[in-house]
């Protein structure tokens, strides 16, 4: 791969993660950890999500798993082969269970996640998995900026 092809994958991945953000926001402005998803095809957004565990009353409600859900009705079938999700945070173990199940080509997250995170930090539950297919993973897009998201919600809270 080229430097030029680095640098228009990076800046591709940017912007995705960008629209990921609002996602993330909104999930913010609701009172909800700051977590947003969208699932792209195609150059185009097929699926969004953002975290709605305590709107919902449901613990599954992950950016990673309402985003899916919306993508997987979005075709002729459910599974996301040809698909990349982009999420502002590391999924983790149940959300890694969703891509896997959905069939999702690829992975870009923003910041790692120390505590629970399962794609690097506390696992690699993508890598070798039971279905033996390849999910390619990028890990770092915009890190800083999802991460400030994320501390900027926990100090409002303490304080």
């Amino acid at each position: 791969m080229s430097e030029e092809d680095i640098f228009s994958a990076f800046a591709t991945h940017e912007r995705w993660i960008g629209e990921a953000m609002k996602e993330a926001r909104l999930a913010a402005d609701k009172g909800e950890v700051p977590v947003g998803a969208i699932i792209v095809r195609d150059a185009q957004v097929i699926g969004r999500g953002h975290n709605q565990v305590e709107s919902l009353r449901d613990p599954t409600a992950h950016a990673e798993i309402l985003a899916i859900g919306s993508a997987s009705g979005h075709g002729e079938n459910w599974r996301l082969e040809d698909a990349t999700l982009y999420v502002t945070l590391e999924p983790c173990t149940m959300c890694c269970g969703a891509i896997l199940l959905a069939r999702v080509r690829s992975v870009v997250f923003g910041a790692a996640d120390q505590r629970a995170g399962a794609v690097v930090s506390t696992g690699r539950l993508l890598d070798g998995n039971p279905y033996r297919q390849h999910i390619e993973v990028v890990g770092g897009i915009s890190a800083g900026d999802c991460g400030a998201i994320l501390s900027d919600f926990f100090q409002s809270r303490r304080d």
